[in-house]
């Protein structure tokens, strides 16, 4: 397989990557064959991944602009993914021009692209760190050498929390970067569910075993147990709900609109 010139050296790229899969999901043009036959294959169990992927970024977007209207300025988005349309940086920045914006990813590709997207932007950066390792993240110098964490930050936990096992303890990875937060700061979570998904839950645990295959095991939690991450947060209204639920656009009307986006949780928290 030949390598192309924005995949750096150094990456298996015989192995699918979740951030790839994503970026196929989207409808992008960073990923492999691999990664491609890997999502087919997920979607030949839950063929609405890609209108799910498509919630989740809609989302993101409101959730981004809400923090600008309520006077925040400053991101920190782990587990940032490959950059495609609508990114944190250019919906905040569009909002306000002064946004700061540090993504965090532990996939080369991902931290390789975003560099080179976010080349000549003095206001956005990409640190190369995992959220199983907080401490890392907000010590690190790309992080610290544009947010102020005095301040009020919005820190997205966008699709990722999903991604972490129980037995890499999530809950305390998430009470940690609390701990460095401002009060008036932002926690924004989606989250993947059996709940919501218009499939039996042993039809959609078909897409969670060809993750869990390609040794990035995908965890189905409950309500009340993405409920947890929120501890220390008030939530903003309408509270934890399905990612089109959440301060839509426009009106709702269910009957054009696709079940599956309406899978999973979403929700934002403030801190006191």
């Amino acid at each position: 397989m030949e390598r192309p010139a924005w995949a750096p050296q150094g990456i298996d790229i015989t192995v699918p990557s979740v951030s790839r899969m994503y970026d196929f999901y989207l409808g992008g043009s960073h990923n492999f064959e691999v990664d491609r036959e890997a999502a087919r294959k997920a979607m030949e169990f839950m063929p609405g991944l890609p209108k799910i992927m498509q919630a989740n970024r809609a989302f993101m977007c409101r959730a981004v602009r809400y923090a600008v209207s309520e006077g925040i300025n400053q991101f920190l988005d782990i587990g940032s993914g490959i950059p495609t349309f609508g990114n944190v940086h250019e919906v905040a920045q569009a909002a306000d021009p002064e946004a700061r914006v540090a993504y965090v990813d532990h996939d080369p590709v991902a931290v390789a692209h975003s560099r080179v997207v976010l080349e000549g932007n003095e206001r956005a950066v990409i640190a190369a760190a995992d959220l199983r390792n907080p401490q890392g993240i907000v010590k690190s110098p790309e992080i610290t050498g544009l947010l102020d964490l005095d301040r009020p930050v919005a820190l997205l936990l966008v699709a990722v929390l999903h991604f972490i096992e129980d037995s890499d303890d999530p809950q305390t990875a998430v009470a940690e970067l609390r701990e460095a937060l401002a009060p008036g700061s932002l926690i924004v979570i989606t989250h993947a569910s059996y709940e919501g998904i218009p499939l039996a839950p042993e039809e959609a645990g078909g897409t969670v075993d060809v993750y869990r295959n390609i040794r990035s095991p995908l965890v189905m939690r409950t309500r009340d147990e993405v409920t947890r991450f929120f501890e220390g947060y008030a939530m903003v209204e309408p509270g934890l709900v399905s990612m089109p639920n959440w301060r839509p656009d426009t009106p709702l009307a269910p009957e054009h609109e696709d079940p599956f986006a309406f899978s999973g949780f979403a929700g934002v928290g403030r801190k006191a």
